[in-house]
This record gives structure tokens, sequence and C-alpha cells, in this order.
């Protein structure tokens, strides 16, 4: 998608703090982090949020749910707990209309979140 700032960060036409990177998946610090670890998770496939997820691309969520583990780990938030969020449509704080994933760790999470 050409307006996409996700699409574009994917195809390098805009820099970012990329912390993983494969085939189908790109993770990279959240430039307005709502806690000491934020860390998004992007399929690199435009989808524009969890409700137009297709049968087709449900092997994403696997990949996506490996890499978070995979990332909490490697920032150490594992053990003590951490917290990931869906945004959907704009009423449920979906800013940028292209599928991702927050991974939140390194601070006490308060319930309700906002």
């Amino acid at each position: 998608m050409l307006d996409c700032i996700f699409c574009k960060i994917i195809n390098k036409e805009i820099p970012s703090s990329i912390v993983y990177e494969d085939e189908k998946v790109i993770a990279f610090k959240d430039i307005n982090p709502q806690a000491p670890i934020h860390l998004l998770i992007v399929p690199k496939k435009h989808i524009p949020s969890l409700l137009e997820i297709e049968e087709k691309d449900s092997y994403l969520l696997t990949e996506i749910i490996k890499i978070i583990k995979e990332l909490a780990k490697a920032n150490n938030i594992d053990d003590k707990g951490f917290r990931v969020v869906v945004n959907t449509g704009d009423e449920g704080g979906q800013t940028v209309h292209h599928l991702h994933f927050h991974l939140l760790g390194g601070r006490f999470m308060t319930w309700p979140p906002g």
C-alpha cells in the first residue's frame, strides 16, 4: 500500500530500529514507547486489521506468536511478564491500518489500560 507507514518501513523507505526480520515478519522499536520495552511486530504482507486476516494467512499468527516469545526472552521480560496488544479500528486505538502487535514490558502494567 503506497501510503502505509509500515509498508514503507518494510520496504526500507523509512528508517526504523529493526530488532527482528525474516521473509514474513518485521519487528522494530515503537517511536512513541509506552513502556521501557515497546516493540511492534508486523507481518510484511499488508493486512489492514485483525478483522481482515483470511484463513490462508493464519500461519502468520503462529509465526508472530513465536517471534513475540523470542523477543520477550531476548529483552528479559519473559519471566516478569509483558503485554501484547492488537488495536483494531479507530475506536480500538488503531492509528496505522496495517496489522501489528505491540509487545510491551519492563514495567508493571496496570488495568484498565486506557
